[in-house]
């Protein structure tokens, strides 16, 4: 594809406006794809900038749909209202609880152990 001076002129102002590839491509026209965008972004040496989709940086809550095996299973509220949910941190591997969990839920026995002789 040969880009116009025009293409490149608004290529570099969409961009640094910080819309998205898609949205680029779809305003310049000419069958030009995402991709081609992004490639000669790059290739001019534009900038990076923040990704336009916003990732969730620490779990608050998890509701049973999205719990996996490596989040916090501790219930938080009453199962019948649609505000329960799980702790969502991070666990250790094979391990049910975080350890602020763990601590409350296992706590050790105040019985002596009998030794067997």
């Amino acid at each position: 594809m040969i880009w116009t001076d025009e293409q490149i002129e608004m290529l570099a102002t969409l961009w640094k406006e910080g819309k998205s590839a898609s949205e680029i491509a779809t305003f310049i026209g000419c069958d030009i794809s995402r991709n081609a965008i992004i490639g000669k972004a790059h290739r001019l040496g534009l900038s990076g900038r923040p990704s336009p989709i916003k990732k969730k940086k620490d779990v608050k809550a998890a509701t049973l749909f999205v719990l996996t095996e490596r989040m916090c299973k501790w219930p938080f509220g009453d199962p019948k209202k649609p505000d329960f949910h799980f702790c969502g941190k991070a666990v250790d591997v094979m391990m049910t609880y975080c350890p602020e969990h763990r601590a409350m839920a296992y706590t050790p026995s105040k019985k002596p152990i009998a030794v067997l002789k």
